[in-house]
């Protein structure tokens, strides 16, 4: 009889956490196919110089693609400034690098094959955010995340990020469920996941399961000092900026003028 009653006592719950895993599941498909639209491939072409003393190399350019969430139909979208432009990210971590980057060119890249040619607006260095804006109005609006609708998340609570591929995937949409590993609070509240650095990309939304943005994933890095650390990846880690400051941000990129007549980026005023 006792054998029995534990047996039914290990059923019961095998069966309450498969009943959790597939609401979880439910709810993160819900969210996906809500949203996935609104999460966009930027391809940027950067210029970068590296010097030391008086020696500088020669400029070279790349071609890279990254991720980024839309603001408003407007095409208004925020990303991981980091992502297109890693200067400011170098310069953090040590001043012993003498890194030079400019962003020559930058694409929105939507899910039919449409290019649209964008323009950085707006940078926020301590966030580590960018806002960038197509030159010209799109022909539809697009799909967007209202980042004023947003959620907490509490510690060890599911979070749903969503993912544009690389080229090799074909550039698909993804979807990932991770937890909030820890709150932080000082400098300034982001979070931390169990995602990982490596696993998800710079510029992804995260949603709580109530389907609310909860943030932006950004990098953040601190000064390693005379560290003799043989790996910069102990002084920078991966985090989610709270919704909230990423509306503070694109209310000011919104009032930024066309680049016809500012200069080409904008620091954001704190």
């Amino acid at each position: 009889m006792k054998n029995n009653c534990q047996l039914t006592f290990v059923l019961a719950a095998l069966l309450a956490a498969t009943a959790r895993a597939d609401d979880l599941a439910d709810k993160g498909r819900q969210i996906f196919t809500n949203n996935q639209y609104a999460v966009v491939t930027i391809e940027a072409v950067v210029k970068t110089t590296y010097s030391s003393g008086a020696h500088a190399s020669e400029p070279a350019e790349n071609k890279t693609d990254v991720n980024g969430t839309v603001l408003d139909p407007s095409g208004l979208t925020v990303l991981a400034l980091s992502s297109v432009d890693p200067a400011d990210l170098y310069h953090q971590l040590s001043d012993k690098y003498k890194i030079a980057t400019e962003v020559t060119d930058i694409k929105l890249l939507l899910d039919d094959g449409t290019e649209i040619p964008a323009e950085i607006i707006l940078r926020d260095k301590d966030l580590d955010l960018a806002y960038i804006r197509p030159k010209t109005q799109p022909s539809a609006p697009m799909a967007s995340i209202d980042f004023s609708k947003s959620s907490a998340a509490g510690l060890l609570e599911p979070l749903v990020v969503l993912n544009r591929l690389n080229r090799a995937a074909g550039r698909g949409y993804a979807a990932s469920i991770g937890r909030v590993s820890a709150v932080v609070r000082r400098p300034r509240t982001y979070y931390v996941t169990d995602a990982g650095n490596g696993s998800i990309s710079l510029g992804s939304p995260g949603f709580a399961l109530n389907g609310s943005i909860v943030g932006l994933f950004v990098m953040r890095a601190v000064n390693a000092g005379d560290s003799t650390s043989r790996s910069m990846r102990d002084y920078m880690t991966t985090i989610v900026i709270p919704a909230e400051d990423i509306v503070k941000g694109a209310k000011q990129a919104m009032e930024v003028r066309p680049a016809s007549s500012k200069p080409a980026s904008t620091n954001v005023v704190k």
